[in-house]
C-alpha cells in the first residue's frame, strides 16, 4: 500500500507537473483534517508522510488512542486532497500561461459551448468566445486551431485562458511564423488594420536596405503570403510599404487605387483625396472597406471624391485637379488584391 501511494504521487507529479513535496504536504494536511473531523478541531494533530517509504505517522499532545477514521473522515480527506491538488494544478497553469499573452498557440477543439470554442492547449483548457471567432469559420471537436492568447486570469478557483481569432496580433504572429525576416527583426511590422474574415492591411518596413520588405513577405511565387491567407481561411491581405511621409503612407494604404491628388488638414487629421472617376469605386472598396482600413492604418480621416465631384474652381482648364499628385510614393504592395 505504501509503495502504491508513492507510485501515485510520482504519477501525479509527472502528469500534472506538480511538485512532489507539495503533494506530500497536501496528503498530510488532508489526514490532519480527517482526524480532526473525528476527534475535534481543537485537538492539535501532526501528520507526517515518509518521503522514502510512504509510511504515515500521526502524533498529538493528547492521547488519541486507536483512531478509526470512518467513512465521513475518509471522505473529508479525499475531498481535501482533490481540492488541494486542483488548486496546485491551477497555480501551475497560471504560472505557465500568464506570461504568454499575445503568443500564437496551436490547440485542439474539445467542444463547442454556446458558440464558444473550448480548446485544449498543452495541459490546459482555453476558450475562444463567440466574439473572438471569425464569422463563417466552422470548427468541430478534434480540429486543430491556431489563435493568440489575449488574457489569462483567475476566475474563482479556476484559471481562465482566453484566446482570439479576430485580434490583429494573430496576423502579426502568423507573419513571424512564416516570414523569417520578420521573426529576426530584419523586417518590422509597423501597423495592422484588420476586418477579420474579409481583409487586412499591414504596413511593413525593412531595416536592411538590401531586403525588399514587400517581396520577402510575399515569398517566391507568393508561397509565404498564401500560407498565411490559408490559415486565415482566405482573408485578403494587402502588404503596404511603410513610409515616414504621411502623404506617401496614405497613397500606399489606398492601393490598388491610383491617386490624382490629396490635401491634408493637420488640425483635424483629415485628408481629402481625389481619384480619377474610374478609380472611385476601387479606392472606396466594397462597402467602404478599402478606405475604412486605410483610415485605421494611417490614423487620418480619409475623404475620397472623384474628379468630376470637385468644385470647378479646384480644377484646371484640362479638367484635372490643380496641384501635383504626391511624389516619392513607393509603388504598390506585392499582395494587394483588387476590389471587385
Amino acid at each position: 500500500m505504501n509503495s502504491e501511494l508513492l507510485r501515485i504521487i510520482d504519477a501525479i507529479h509527472h502528469e500534472k507537473d506538480i511538485d512532489t513535496e507539495l503533494i506530500f504536504m497536501t496528503i498530510e494536511n488532508a489526514m490532519v483534517a480527517a482526524i480532526q473531523k473525528k476527534v475535534g478541531e481543537d485537538v492539535q494533530i501532526r501528520c507526517t508522510l515518509d518521503r522514502r517509504t510512504g509510511e504515515l505517522g500521526v502524533t498529538s499532545d493528547d492521547d488519541l488512542g486507536s483512531i478509526d477514521l470512518g467513512r465521513i473522515a475518509a471522505q473529508t480527506a479525499k475531498q481535501v486532497i482533490i481540492q488541494s491538488l486542483r488548486d496546485a494544478e491551477n497555480s501551475v497553469v497560471f504560472a505557465e500561461f500568464e506570461g504568454r499573452v499575445g503568443e500564437l498557440v496551436l490547440g485542439t477543439v474539445q467542444r463547442v459551448e454556446g458558440g464558444a470554442l473550448i480548446v485544449n492547449v498543452a495541459r490546459a483548457e482555453a476558450i475562444i468566445p463567440r466574439a473572438d471567432r471569425v464569422r463563417g469559420e466552422v470548427y468541430s471537436p478534434g480540429d486543430r486551431i491556431r489563435a493568440v492568447i489575449t488574457e489569462v486570469k483567475r476566475a474563482g478557483s479556476r484559471v481562465k485562458i482566453i484566446m482570439s481569432r479576430v485580434s490583429p496580433e494573430l496576423v502579426r504572429r502568423l507573419f513571424e511564423l512564416e516570414v523569417p525576416e520578420v521573426n529576426d527583426g530584419v523586417i518590422e511590422i509597423k501597423r495592422i488594420a484588420r476586418e477579420p474574415g474579409y481583409r487586412t492591411k499591414i504596413a511593413v518596413h525593412s531595416n536592411d536596405p538590401r531586403v525588399d520588405c514587400v517581396g520577402a513577405c510575399v515569398g517566391i511565387r507568393g508561397t509565404r503570403i498564401k500560407a498565411i491567407t490559408d490559415e486565415l481561411n482566405g482573408e485578403k491581405i494587402d502588404i503596404i510599404r511603410w513610409s515616414p511621409s504621411e502623404e506617401d503612407l496614405i497613397v500606399n494604404a489606398l492601393r490598388p487605387a491610383q491617386i490624382a491628388s490629396l490635401a491634408m488638414e493637420p488640425a483635424g487629421k483629415i485628408c481629402r483625396v481625389v481619384v480619377p472617376d474610374d478609380q472611385l469605386a476601387l479606392a472606396i472598396g466594397r462597402k467602404g472597406q478599402n478606405v475604412r482600413l486605410a483610415t485605421r492604418l494611417t490614423g487620418w480621416d480619409i475623404k475620397i471624391e472623384g474628379v468630376t465631384q470637385m468644385p470647378h474652381s479646384a480644377r484646371g482648364e484640362d479638367g484635372q485637379p490643380l496641384g501635383p499628385p504626391p511624389t516619392g510614393a513607393p509603388q504598390g504592395s506585392g499582395a494587394t488584391d483588387g476590389e471587385e
